[in-house]
């Protein structure tokens, strides 16, 4: 078997102080745990240094790793421990998952488990990042609302997907694109590392009659030439609730009616309405509707373009 130089690969020295082993340890756990760092070669690596660190942070195992070094362990061939051999160190702990090498079962007898690492060396649980759907009538008052996700769990050196239901108030007057934080709801620690956030990204669900300007709604309210002409009385669609709302004579298509306080609800107080007029002609006209049309324009001198194209 491979013999295994524990102190090259924490990158210490033979006679290193167990502290500068442990610092090296932690810097290489971190930068190689499959959590911060996903992938083979990385998952191997991370294994190799744990190992290493399970053999040198103790002094009788790492007093019996140096006899073994001496022996032969530093020449680069097949390692077999001298006849008789049998460690006084043997872990403890039972196998749970992710095997040490050959190298250390064969010497030290053990395995290695994920919470021994953990225990030692705690890593922060991954944040996990998901787009929220939100309807413009949830956004005027708190909604509670499921989300449902997966979170991955680091397990025997493989990452899972694990699937999480949770039941989230979305506060009123969120806005398209907002991040909700929901703390510690995101991927579990490792040993005393503390778990992730869950982070909802707010996505308004648009609206078949309302379009969105900051914290303004539009709505285009559709009325007949003579309704322009002479006024009218409308109904008209808001987040809450149906209004009144009163076209005045001679209104123009384009032309915007504020309803103050019906918009959406924001940080600093409530959006308003804008009902956009929209003057609609009928498709089609009786012989009687179409003599009317010919009365009217006889009668009236009106010229929708005699300032056409003027730039004074």
């Amino acid at each position: 078997m491979e013999f295994k130089d524990y102190y090259e690969i924490l990158g210490v020295a033979p006679d290193a102080e167990t502290s500068d082993i442990k610092a090296a340890y932690r810097r290489l756990a971190r930068k190689y745990h499959p959590d911060l760092n996903p992938g083979e070669e990385a998952e191997a690596n991370f294994k190799e240094v744990a190992e290493a660190w399970e053999v040198l942070k103790d002094d009788t195992r790492r007093a019996e790793y140096d006899e073994l070094r001496r022996y032969g362990g530093q020449r680069r061939q097949e390692f077999e421990p001298p006849p008789g051999w049998q460690s006084s160190a043997r872990p403890d702990f039972q196998h749970v998952s992710g095997d040490f090498s050959d190298f250390f079962n064969s010497i030290f007898g053990g395995a290695f488990r994920e919470e021994e690492v953990a225990r030692d060396f705690g890593f922060r649980g991954q944040d996990v990042e998901i787009e929220m759907p939100v309807f413009l009538e949830e956004t005027i008052h708190d909604s509670v609302k499921p989300v449902h996700f997966e979170i991955p769990v680091f397990e025997g050196g493989q990452a899972r997907p694990l699937r999480k239901s949770l039941r989230v108030t979305v506060p009123a007057g969120v806005t398209d694109g907002e991040r909700i934080r929901v703390k510690g709801q995101g991927g579990p620690g490792q040993g005393k590392g503390p778990a992730g956030d869950l982070y909802l990204h707010i996505r308004l669900v648009p609206h078949p009659l309302f379009d969105v300007e900051g914290h303004n709604l539009l709505v285009t309210v559709p009325i007949a030439p003579w309704e322009a002409a002479l006024g009218v009385k409308v109904t008209v669609p808001t987040l809450s609730g149906k209004i009144s709302l009163t076209v005045a004579p001679g209104s123009q298509s384009g032309q915007k009616l504020r309803v103050k306080g019906k918009g959406l609800a924001g940080k600093t107080g409530q959006g308003d309405l804008y009902a956009v007029l929209k003057v609609v002609m009928p498709r089609t006209a009786t012989p009687e509707v179409r003599a009317l049309w010919e009365s009217l324009a006889e009668k009236t001198d009106f010229d929708p373009r005699a300032n056409w194209g003027n730039r004074s």
